[in-house]
């Protein structure tokens, strides 16, 4: 009898499908068009993009960048970094963490964007496509290369079941590995190079001449920050500055005084002032936003006190009470403490109440200030604030013999009137940070949450909830008020005109508002970081000016969609916004490890 051997049944399970991208390319293909097609977007900036020299920047010149075509070479030279790290080069693995394709996808974008942005600007503003040169073309299609690359790669790591959706591309995964452990001065040199770099963006975006290349640099920006948090950079990065405060601040500090003596016209460093002025204010109304939870529309009134209140006391021609010049020091505890006053007057009778009748009361405060100070002229009212017309020719301040309205050399670099200023509001801001966060970290400030989260269980448990919100509003007001003292002394002038609800220009209090909200409420560095991009946008953007409160609105809508914690999310409010997902606590893997398959989060 003959033995039969049986061939095993075959396994009747197909074998699973190889990932593929939205882009229906072979994954060689991918690999080479996103190397080659980042290389080619930072190569063809060195070519002329346009004949004439009418367009900003003058892209005429082969052999070297001018203008916009240096944000296109940092997007292709980004774009290149991270395809050389996908790709396992040595050295850089550190720049994806995630192990995803996401910050691949982004930087591509962020190089096509700004360079079809400039292509089109140059057909638009010089009339036709006919003005572009060889190079305009070169660089369009160089740039679409990496995009096409970047889709066709299989995201890999989006979860099981996850289909190839645009939103896969474009996301952070829940867990990324652990970091290993660094020594202590690693850290901290971390910190320094990414404070210095930080120094560099944001004085370029400052420096901006004209609002094409100001547009292009917010391309390059947003898609580049938007890579390093799908990276999981940003979140290694916040472990690190949260386990070097200290440190952190005082290079954020140190940052701040250096940017001066990096500008040779002192018109930026206005820019700068006023970015800190109104960064000031709003982190004071963070206190009342942010952590009481009180909504306040009518805060920018508060500015005005302070302002108004050193204007009177500072020895103006043109003030009503003449004969009084007080010291700054004297003038600017008067302006705090005026505001605190009119904090208390106004939150004692109002503050028992709640949510949007709470609101309403504000708003109106915030009106009457307006118009009570436009009526003191000495026909409507008593004569106290010159009525529509202000108080001008307030002096320069003068301290210890150094004037702040003259320029100034130090260590060979010369400090215009505007840039004195700005150092003086850089210590302002240190004492206010000082004060915010002793504050919100004070038996007081664990008040304010407890309120902000549920006055009635905050006042079941003992809390004093009147008391509390009263002592948030005075001391926002007088944070607000010691800011409007040196508002007062950088303008000259102080009218009622801009002390609004809302505006077409700071300060009012829509923008102050806005500023909390978009910057990411119950931060330090929130409110800051909303200031500067809200005031950068009308100044740097002149057809916004008339439509800023359009641009606040659809802004409010988008992050309320994507982020309604803000761009610097407070960890509290991270966590009540994201039930599940990138808040997740990590595997805890090494950079060594094979990533773990998970789900993309949003």
């Amino acid at each position: 009898m003959t033995e039969t051997t049986k061939t095993p049944a075959p396994d009747a399970t197909p074998a699973p499908p190889a990932p593929r991208g939205l882009v229906p390319l072979p994954l060689a293909a991918a690999r080479a068009l996103l190397l080659g097609g980042g290389i080619a977007t930072a190569a063809s900036a060195f070519l002329a993009w346009t004949w004439t020299s009418e367009f900003p920047g003058d892209l005429t010149i082969t052999g070297y960048p001018g203008g916009l075509q240096w944000l296109t070479f940092t997007a292709g030279l980004l774009t290149t970094l991270y395809a050389l790290a996908a790709y396992g080069i040595r050295g850089l693995g550190w720049l994806l963490p995630a192990r995803n394709n996401a910050p691949l996808v982004l930087n591509a974008l962020g190089g096509f964007a700004v360079t079809w942005f400039t292509v089109i600007a140059i057909s638009a503003e010089l009339g036709g496509v006919v003005n572009l040169e060889p190079g305009g073309w070169i660089a369009a299609v160089a740039s679409l290369l990496p995009v096409l690359g970047a889709f066709a790669l299989p995201q890999e790591h989006a979860g099981e079941g996850t289909k190839e959706t645009l939103k896969a591309y474009i996301a952070k995964p829940e867990r990324i590995a652990a970091p290993q452990a660094v020594a202590p001065w690693v850290q901290r040199a971390v910190i320094t190079v990414v404070t210095i770099i930080g120094l560099g963006v944001f004085t370029y975006g400052i420096d901006t001449e004209y609002g094409e290349l100001f547009v292009g640099y917010l391309f390059v920006v947003v898609f580049a920050l938007w890579a390093l948090h799908t990276a999981g950079l940003l979140d290694r990065f916040s472990a690190l500055v949260a386990a070097n405060r200290s440190f952190t601040l005082a290079m954020g500090f140190a940052a701040a005084i250096a940017f001066p003596f990096t500008q040779t016209d002192d018109h930026y460093a206005n820019i700068g002032v006023n970015i800190l002025i109104f960064g000031t204010v709003a982190l004071g109304l963070n206190i009342v936003v942010g952590l009481a939870g009180l909504l306040d529309l009518g805060y920018v009134a508060f500015l005005g006190v302070g302002a108004y209140t050193a204007a009177l006391v500072s020895g103006s021609e043109f003030s009503t009470i003449s004969g009084v010049h007080l010291p700054f020091w004297a003038s600017a505890l008067a302006g705090a403490a005026a505001s605190l006053v009119f904090g208390v007057l106004i939150g004692a009778p109002t503050l028992r109440l709640r949510g949007d009748y709470l609101a309403i009361v504000t708003l109106g405060f915030g009106e009457i200030f307006r118009i009570a100070v436009n009526n003191m002229d000495g026909q409507s009212g008593p004569d106290v604030t010159n009525g529509p017309n202000g108080i001008p020719s307030i002096p320069d301040l003068n301290l210890f013999g150094f004037n702040f309205g003259q320029a100034h050399d130090i260590g060979g670099f010369t400090l215009g009137r505007f840039a004195n200023y700005y150092l003086l509001m850089v210590l302002i801001m240190a004492i206010v940070v000082l004060v915010y966060t002793r504050a919100a970290d004070s038996r007081i400030g664990r008040s304010w949450i407890a309120i902000r989260e549920d006055e009635t269980a905050a006042t079941a448990m003992g809390i004093n909830g009147f008391r509390v919100k009263l002592v948030a509003f005075a001391l926002g007001a007088a944070l607000a008020g010691l800011a409007g003292t040196v508002s007062a002394h950088v303008t000259y002038s102080v009218v009622p005109t801009p002390y609004q609800f809302a505006g077409s220009t700071p300060p009012n209090s829509a923008f102050l508002l806005a500023a909390v909200v978009l910057g990411g409420m119950g931060t330090v560095a929130g409110p800051l970081l909303g200031a500067a991009l809200l005031y950068l946008l009308p100044e740097k953007l002149v057809f916004l000016q008339e439509k800023s409160l359009l641009a606040f609105g659809i802004a409010l809508i988008l992050l309320m969609r994507f982020r309604p914690e803000g761009i610097i999310a407070n960890r509290r409010r991270q966590l009540e916004f994201h039930e599940t997902g990138q808040l997740d606590v990590p595997k805890q893997t090494t950079l060594t490890d094979e990533p773990a398959v998970t789900k993309a989060g949003a």
